[in-house]
């Protein structure tokens, strides 16, 4: 079976991009183990010369990953950020890029140790105030770049009105979806010109494997994106690919659980005494819960809090959980707590984090898929440990 456009997201999440085996009749998409194809004749193949460039496995993903986000043209890579960079790499020196100011500590890593020096610039701004987003445009602005929700405070950007700003201005558009997942929300409706994943996270869903995907529906862009995919060489295995494409299979039914496990807890640690503030957007106190309301399906698995504790005080909370692991990353079946100014965005100068409002004592949790009563009953044993 094949999917078809007018067919449903679970639908298209098992089948898009995915037929039986021809040879064997086998329902799962081989793992193409190869490095090279034999020829016919020179330069007579069967669509496939050498890995790098094209595997069948990976074909695969990036047809599912396509159809999943509504676009014509899928590509897959070794990382989220082998993905970024290859956007990236269709920037000149003398370039500008307006980058949201709440960014993962990777993606803000390679715009000012890289690209900077090579004479790509960058204004960060906060992509709430459009006004802001507006006078960021310079003559020579050619990229503008954002997660939604972000990475960690979870703020939600207008993706339509600041898609409007960019292509009045003929600049392209970047949006980061691995929070939100295209189950959630598809950037690409909204008139963006490039979606990117970490499918590391929700769409792998495992905790298993590193990789990343772009989805695009010009030809001509995907053409550029595919040329410096197969110039640079970030591209992912096979064995990666299969498992991202087994954990699209039930993104889907995994976000449901997540959502509704998520919205729990953020409801839950508002209530609490010892919290100071939480970010969810599903929340009516989040400041851009109609903006998410708008364009999302649901809130998503993430949720931060600030603790009223001291900064020592909130990483030994991070220390003390039973259900929650410690660690980096997040999106998979089982649920982790970060400390991202110590963690994940230890890369971005405190002074820098703390002006885009990433407190030092914010913590963030990646709300998996256990069961809800052991998760909030988790955060309550940890959070006693405070005074």
């Amino acid at each position: 079976m094949t999917s078809a456009p007018d067919q449903g997201f679970g639908t298209k999440a098992i089948h898009a991009g995915q037929s039986p085996d021809p040879t064997t009749g086998a329902i799962m998409t081989p793992v193409y183990m190869t490095s090279t194809y034999v020829q016919a004749a020179p330069g007579q193949t069967k669509g496939y010369d050498y890995s790098r460039s094209h595997n069948p496995t990976r074909t695969a993903l990036e047809q599912n990953l396509a159809a999943l986000e509504g676009g014509r043209f899928g590509l897959g890579f070794a990382s989220g950020m082998a993905a970024i960079h290859c956007v990236l790499n269709l920037l000149r020196s003398g370039d500008h890029v307006i980058a949201g100011n709440d960014l993962y500590g990777g993606t803000y890593r390679i715009l000012k140790t890289l690209y900077e020096k090579f004479g790509v610039a960058t204004t960060f701004v906060d992509m709430t105030d459009h006004a802001q987003v507006a006078a960021a445009f310079q003559p020579n602005t050619k990229l503008v770049m954002l997660e939604t929700p972000t990475n960690p405070l979870l703020r939600c950007f207008d993706l339509a009105a600041i898609a409007a700003l960019a292509k009045q201005r003929g600049a392209l558009t970047m949006a980061d979806n691995t929070f939100a997942t295209p189950y959630l929300q598809t950037p690409l409706a909204h008139g963006w010109d490039i979606v990117i994943h970490s499918s590391t996270k929700y769409l792998g869903g495992h905790s298993d494997v590193v990789g990343g995907a772009l989805v695009c529906n010009d030809p001509a862009l995907h053409k550029d994106l595919a040329h410096f995919q197969n110039s640079c060489g970030g591209t992912p295995g096979p064995m990666d690919c299969f498992l991202v494409l087994r954990g699209t299979k039930t993104l889907h039914v995994r976000m449901d659980r997540h959502c509704q496990s998520a919205l729990a807890v953020a409801r839950w640690l508002e209530r609490h005494p010892k919290v100071e503030r939480v970010h969810y957007p599903w929340l009516p106190s989040h400041p851009n819960h109609a903006v998410a309301k708008k364009q999302m399906r649901a809130g998503g698995g993430m949720v931060s809090v600030e603790l009223k504790a001291s900064v020592a005080e909130a990483m030994a909370v991070c220390s003390s959980f039973r259900v929650f692991s410690l660690a980096e990353s997040l999106g998979g079946v089982e649920s982790l707590v970060d400390h991202p100014a110590s963690m994940t965005h230890a890369s971005i100068p405190a002074a820098t984090r703390r002006a885009s409002g990433l407190q030092d004592g914010l913590i963030r949790l990646s709300v998996g898929i256990e069961d809800e009563a052991d998760l909030v009953g988790d955060l309550e044993q940890a959070l006693a440990r405070l005074p």
